[in-house]
């Protein structure tokens, strides 16, 4: 599987990146909708929450735990964590990534 993330994890197409660590990369969306909007992505190719499986746990866990760090790395205490999964559903890159948008009012619902 060959999309911008995996370029991105791979050092070809450069990223403003918050965080790494060996299992997930963050960096800054080029088309923030939010003073803060960051991707949170697994170097594990996933292509979406489905397609996760029960070994995949730990790694979501991980993910999950990293956003709180990696929101309060950026000063924001209030945020929001979004996945799309398949392309009903908006998702245009076909890798697993997180949503971490904050730094304004997020209406409910959203969409």
């Amino acid at each position: 599987m060959s999309t911008i993330f995996s370029k991105i994890i791979a050092g070809e197409i450069p990223a403003d990146v918050v965080y790494e660590d060996e299992h997930c990369l963050a960096f800054k969306d080029i088309n923030a909708i939010a003073p803060m909007h960051i991707l949170l992505i697994p170097k594990k190719e996933l292509v979406n929450l489905s397609d996760a499986k029960e070994l995949d746990k730990e790694l979501l866990g991980h993910m999950m735990l990293k956003t709180k760090e990696i929101a309060d790395s950026q000063g924001f205490e209030d945020y929001r964590v979004v996945t799309n999964n398949g392309a009903g559903a908006q998702q245009s890159v076909f890798h697993l990534h997180f949503h971490i948008i904050g730094g304004r009012s997020l209406n409910w619902p959203p969409g």
